[in-house]
């Protein structure tokens, strides 16, 4: 515990440690199994799981970076954890899925948490997102990361912990102060589902978890939607984007008519600002780590 681990890590060590010793003393190497006179400490009681409005997470994104806001798209609307979003590349995004199969673990890839490889229902204001993210970043190939640091490697770990406590924290700062942290973003994408009446199963597979393990987080947010009318994703994100505008990596096109009345021309753009991206992104300048994948 006072090293950083937390009582489920805590736990599951003390079971591995029994197992140990137990082959140990049935070996006939110790005469005792110690773990076995350790009393276990109760588990905290976990906080109910309060997932972020689709409005909330919006006015995230309308204050960030167009890559920054991409990226939280992915976590919100999506599911992924952050270490699978960071080791996406072009190739995993679908037509109509996202494939993960690979997560980022000190700036290398690896296999997902639970080593299971899933589809997730691409949902289609993401699909948009993605879309003119690869459009503005030169339409990388589909061996490209996603997300990429700037010399287009994995992020190390420095580097999403500074994104963590500056970009990520501004976000929140301007969506009114919330409390948040990147993993809870996938909440939201469970309560999206949830939202649309699909099953504690379905959610399970889009989220990567074990049933038992969304029934168990999520149990509070299904009791709440019983017998409440049944509202669709994608239109619930659009709706929440009616307000907001994401910067844009380029500016609004001066589009000129000719013909106007009174022959004078008009300019559709004149009364939309031009924001520009910062050349950072959502990284500062880090060293990169050479990426590795794990076999499949």
């Amino acid at each position: 515990m006072q090293a950083g681990g937390g009582p489920v890590a805590v736990g599951q060590a003390l079971t591995l440690l029994g197992n140990i010793l137990q082959l140990a003393l049935e070996a006939e190497r110790i005469t005792t199994n110690p773990v076995r006179l350790v009393r276990r400490a109760r588990a905290p009681r976990r906080k109910e799981i309060q997932p972020l409005a689709p409005a909330v997470v919006e006015r995230m994104r309308a204050a960030s970076t167009q890559r920054d806001a991409t990226l939280l798209s992915v976590l919100a609307y999506a599911g992924l954890r952050p270490s699978e979003a960071l080791a996406l590349r072009w190739g995993d995004v679908r037509d109509r899925t996202l494939l993960v199969q690979r997560a980022l673990s000190l700036g290398a890839e690896e296999d997902t948490k639970t080593t299971q490889h899933r589809t997730v229902r691409l949902l289609a204001p993401l699909k948009s997102d993605l879309a003119e993210w690869r459009l503005a970043s030169g339409r990388p190939a589909d061996d490209r990361l996603v997300f990429p640091n700037q010399a287009g490697e994995p992020w190390s770990v420095a580097a999403y912990q500074s994104w963590r406590r500056r970009a990520f924290a501004r976000a929140l700062t301007a969506a009114g102060d919330v409390k948040a942290t990147p993993y809870v973003l996938r909440h939201s994408f469970a309560s999206l589902l949830l939202h649309e009446g699909r099953s504690v199963i379905y959610v399970a597979r889009q989220l990567g978890h074990d049933p038992r393990l969304t029934l168990t987080r999520y149990g509070h947010v299904i009791d709440e939607l019983e017998d409440q009318p049944r509202t669709d994703a994608e239109e619930t994100i659009r709706q929440a984007r009616v307000p907001h505008r994401v910067p844009s990596q380029f500016p609004p096109a001066d589009l000129t008519p000719t013909g106007t009345e009174g022959g004078k021309a008009g300019n559709l753009g004149a009364d939309r600002p031009s924001v520009t991206m910062e050349p950072a992104g959502i990284e500062p300048a880090t060293s990169c780590l050479q990426s590795r994948r794990s076999p499949s």
